[in-house]
């Protein structure tokens, strides 16, 4: 039995001390659900653990034994009561929850999501305080396992003052019903604040480049007459060697009435 005073550990440890990634997937869970320490991660991972190892033997025995689906009736009805499964599951249902399906029922985590507390570490303060109750009764527990029953049935204590509407400790109207995972709206609006951003310069480029386009503009004249200078000087060789052919046909032109006049001697001399 043990002593009274010194009960039982509630959870296990890990069987590694230095383990990376679990110590940053621990390290998440503390700053998303506002825990106090690791002990708490444990609790639950020891309760998931039980649930899991339950299942498992329900599952290699309902196929043979009776009493077996009786039990396995009892754990789904259990996990539905305390809202970690939705109704008409399966066993195999129990096999795929995770550590955050048990810390997401914790009374300091609902407190926040009803809207009772700006954070969750501030939720965690008003249960420790006594502000907070269930069913008009205080429970002064954060890691608290709320019923789906006992859910609707969350809010401060008859004699807090957080029930005036003015105390400055009591979360502003845009806190109410806060979902605690927040959808990630900024990474979508910088998506969408990145490309007015760039609309800017493209404003001001064209009119940077209409000046080097209007500087050649002037310059092009010139430049043609250049081009026109030497187009004439590479032309002028092109008309002498046009005209060399001429001159040669002119000079044969010229020998053949020649040898004409030759031929007309000769014939004269023959004709003597």
């Amino acid at each position: 039995m043990g002593k009274p005073k010194f009960s039982r550990k509630k959870y296990e440890t890990p069987s590694h001390p230095w383990e990376m990634e679990r110590i940053k997937e621990e390290n998440e869970l503390i700053k998303k659900y506002g825990l106090k320490n690791k002990r708490e991660i444990w609790k639950a991972e020891t309760l998931l653990r039980k649930y899991r190892g339950q299942a498992r033997n329900l599952l290699a025995k309902i196929s043979t034994d009776a009493q077996s689906k009786k039990e396995s009736d009892q754990l789904l009805m259990h996990l539905s009561r305390m809202n970690i499964l939705p109704p008409n599951s399966t066993l195999d249902d129990v096999l795929t929850l995770d550590t955050e399906a048990i810390l997401s029922r914790r009374l300091q985590t609902l407190t926040y999501l009803k809207g009772l507390a700006s954070t969750p570490q501030q939720a965690r303060q008003l249960i420790a305080h006594g502000h907070v109750a269930i069913d008009d009764s205080k429970i002064t527990i954060p890691g608290y396992l709320v019923t789906k029953e006992e859910e609707s049935n969350i809010s401060y204590i008859a004699n807090s003052p957080l029930n005036d509407t003015m105390h400055p400790a009591r979360p502003r109207g845009e806190f109410s019903n806060v979902p605690f995972k927040k959808p990630e709206q900024p990474k979508e609006d910088e998506k969408t604040e990145q490309p007015a951003k760039k609309q800017k310069p493209t404003e001001e480029t064209p009119k940077e480049e209409k000046l080097p386009v209007e500087e050649p503009v002037e310059n092009e004249e010139p430049a043609t007459e250049e081009k026109s200078e030497e187009k004439g000087e590479s032309e002028s060789p092109v008309e002498e060697k046009a005209d060399k052919p001429k001159e040669v046909i002119e000079k044969k032109a010229d020998k053949k009435p020649l040898e004409e006049d030759k031929k007309e001697e000769s014939e004269k001399k023959e004709g003597d």
